[in-house]
């Protein structure tokens, strides 16, 4: 096949959605009908394919993304299963990072849920094409057009109905689809495999009615070659509607909504169809963008595999002790044993082994191209967010951006001898997930792990047990603070020091200046003198980057700060670089102290849901916990708490709000901002 065919025939997907919306049991319906896999697993049993982890499995929750492949109207689709709880957005970032269109699910009983709206922005951060398909609408209180006016109200997205359910909840009996204008029903004896068309049944036939001709309206306003037929009232055929949908989901216009309930296998070829007709390929996509290393032009890569080799490694993972990285490739192909360079690090690397994945297994392959997703095996420096491309022609690709962990706790083996083992485990598990760091604290000698939330540090404990076989301690979680300063400063400093019989001289004056919270760290050259050249300034800047790391009350680095160098004293013969980097360190110490240094804490926004009966409790509750309440608002049967809470007053309140909502009051948090503590 043609490269370019191949790449038409592309899809690279990805299905996203708050937790337990139906995203693996979807993804398991699409690999048995595409006769990926012979068997439905359910995540409810433990069994699903893409919920491969021990602990995915024991919880009913995804927690990595898995890749996989499936051939569908024989088009390639390769469907990448993201976590949709809070504590591991990162894989859903770095999944979107690669993807070139992605599936939103929405419960249709919950409709738009707290991490459903987190996804979508990161997908429209990302420039991504959506079709969103509402799942469980067999469940009781399944709402279709609720859930279809909160993707307008939550999402800001423009959704176009291609289907209307028939009938919800026990009376679930198929879908009515908009275009040809059929009723589809599914065979329960075949699992859902074989599904009929046939005439609109008549209760539904004028909602049907009237949400077609919405739907040639909406077309209309996009393609004129449907206005002048619509205005005409001449017949459309579906294959026109289709290239106008398809155009307006790719330049992220229009949103098809399909429905269905995954558990009970209804709904998914028609989901699979529109995947194929409506979700771009790599070629419907722009070039992707990246700029030349060495002189930082900006350049791109179209998705062709004659164009030169670029490629993006979003994943890596540990296997049995080795190293396997997952790739997405751009342009040009590898062949199993090439060299490629990476240009962030400026280091070649060999791909030792490609691979075809489908969740843990795997099949070796002996090249892959533009478009393709694949393991590989072999690279030893290469991180997530790296790019690897050709030696000869070079390109750094757009970084992929990742969340600040919020959450820390204290960690030791139980047997002394575990120790260094302990740090190798923690930084192989580093390697594998971006938003997990460690380190260890120069004054207390404890081994500090932090991540984003108390479920995701848990599972990485479990997991230092169960795969690599050490027993630890945990130690209260420590919360990670920030430091600023309150007051403009300005501060003289002369370093006048002899070092084994060489004297260093320097002189700096700086004056450090308060920025708005968010704002980060900020250097100024506001020197007049004529003497200060860029060595030296460049050492200043370092040794207040330096001073920042650790500021002047508790040790915690500083934020927010504005450092301006507006003078300096150089001596002909004693000035030096070090001189000019231990002055201006010291500089900032001593400014800082003088310049109101206050505490700052981590405030997370969290979205709590409770029924009406147990707000009072809730809200009290949070006023304990020094939470201001920002908005209340209904959603069915329940309230929608939206509030700001520090970090450090919400240890434990899974718990508490279990206990007074009685087990009925779920939650969100995520990072907001610092603020005084």
């Amino acid at each position: 096949m043609a490269t370019d065919q191949k790449l038409a025939k592309t899809r690279n997907i990805g299905i996203i959605a708050h937790i337990d919306a139906g995203k693996t049991t979807v993804t398991e319906r699409i690999l048995y009908y595409t006769g990926k896999v012979h068997k439905m697993g359910e995540v409810h049993d433990g069994e699903a394919t893409m919920d491969w982890m021990l602990e995915e499995k024991e919880r009913g929750i995804t927690i990595t993304s898995a890749v996989t492949s499936c051939l569908w109207r024989g088009h390639n689709i390769n469907i990448i299963d993201t976590p949709g709880h809070v504590d591991f957005t990162i894989e859903v970032e770095r999944s979107l990072r690669v993807l070139d269109g992605a599936i939103g699910v929405f419960c249709a009983v919950g409709g738009v849920e707290p991490q459903s709206e987190t996804v979508w922005h990161q997908a429209d951060r990302y420039k991504v094409p959506k079709i969103a398909f509402v799942n469980k609408m067999d469940r009781i209180g399944a709402d279709f057009s609720r859930a279809v006016e909160m993707m307008k109200e939550r999402l800001g997205a423009r959704p176009l109905i291609l289907q209307l359910p028939w009938g919800s909840e026990d009376q679930f009996m198929g879908t009515v689809d908009l275009l040809k204008m059929k009723a589809i029903v599914w065979e329960d004896e075949t699992l859902g495999a074989e599904f009929r068309e046939i005439p609109i049944p008549p209760e539904i036939s004028d909602q049907a009615a009237k949400f077609r001709e919405t739907l040639l309206e909406t077309l209309a306003d996009k393609d004129d070659g449907i206005m002048a037929k619509y205005l005409a009232e001449e017949e459309i055929e579906v294959q026109d509607l289709k290239r106008a949908i398809r155009a307006a989901t790719v330049q992220l216009d229009l949103v098809p909504v399909l429905c269905g309930a995954a558990l009970r296998n209804k709904g998914i070829q028609p989901l699979l169809d529109a995947l194929v007709d409506y979700l771009p390929s790599p070629i419907d996509i722009p070039p992707v963008a990246g700029h030349v290393p060495s002189t930082g032009k900006e350049t791109s890569r179209s998705p062709s595999s004659k164009d030169p080799l670029s490629a993006l490694a979003f994943k890596v993972q540990m296997d049995q002790g080795r190293k396997l990285t997952y790739v997405r490739i751009y342009s040009g192909s590898v062949r199993a044993g090439d060299a490629v360079f990476n240009p962030g690090k400026n280091v070649k690397e060999k791909l030792a082994r490609l691979l075809k994945m489908h969740a843990n297994k795997r099949e070796r392959i002996e090249q892959a191209s533009a478009g393709d997703i694949i393991g590989v095996m072999g690279l030893k420096i290469t991180t997530t967010g790296d790019t690897l491309c050709a030696e000869e022609n070079p390109i750094l690709l757009e970084p992929i951006q990742f969340n600040v962990p919020v959450i820390s706790m204290a960690i030791e083996p139980k047997s002394v001898q575990d120790q260094e083992k302990l740090l190798d485990i923690l930084a192989k598990l580093a390697d594998e997930d971006p938003t997990f760091k460690f380190r260890i604290d120069e004054e207390t000698g404890q081994t500090v792990i932090s991540g984003m939330g108390e479920l995701h540090l848990e599972i990485l404990v479990n997991r230092i047990k169960r795969d690599f076989l050490v027993e630890t301690n945990q130690g209260k979680p420590q919360v990670v603070y920030r430091e600023t300063i309150t007051k403009k400063v300005v501060w003289e400093e002369i370093f006048e020091k002899e070092f084994a019989g060489q004297q260093h001289v320097a002189g700096v004056k700086i004056e450090l200046s308060p920025l708005p919270r968010g704002s980060g760290n900020r250097f100024v050259d506001k020197c007049e003198n004529p003497n200060l050249t860029e060595e030296f300034l460049n050492a200043i800047k370092e040794g207040i980057e330096e001073a920042t790391i650790s500021g002047v009350l508790m040790g915690y680095p500083m934020i927010d700060v504005e450092s301006a160098v507006l003078d300096v004293k150089i001596h002909e013969t004693y000035s030096d670089v070090m001189a000019f980097k231990v002055a201006s360190s010291l500089a900032f110490r001593n400014a800082s102290e003088q310049a109101g240094p206050v505490l700052l804490e981590p405030i997370m926004r969290a979205e709590i849901l409770v029924p009406e009966e147990f707000m009072g409790e809730v809200i009290s509750d949070l006023n304990t916990r020094q939470g201001k309440i920002e908005q209340i608002k209904t959603k069915g049967p329940v309230q929608v708490l939206a509030a700001s809470v520090p970090l450090s007053k919400m240890f434990g309140y899974s718990t508490s709000l279990r206990s007074v909502s009685q087990g009925r009051g779920t939650f969100t948090m995520q990072f907001s901002h610092y603020d005084r503590a």
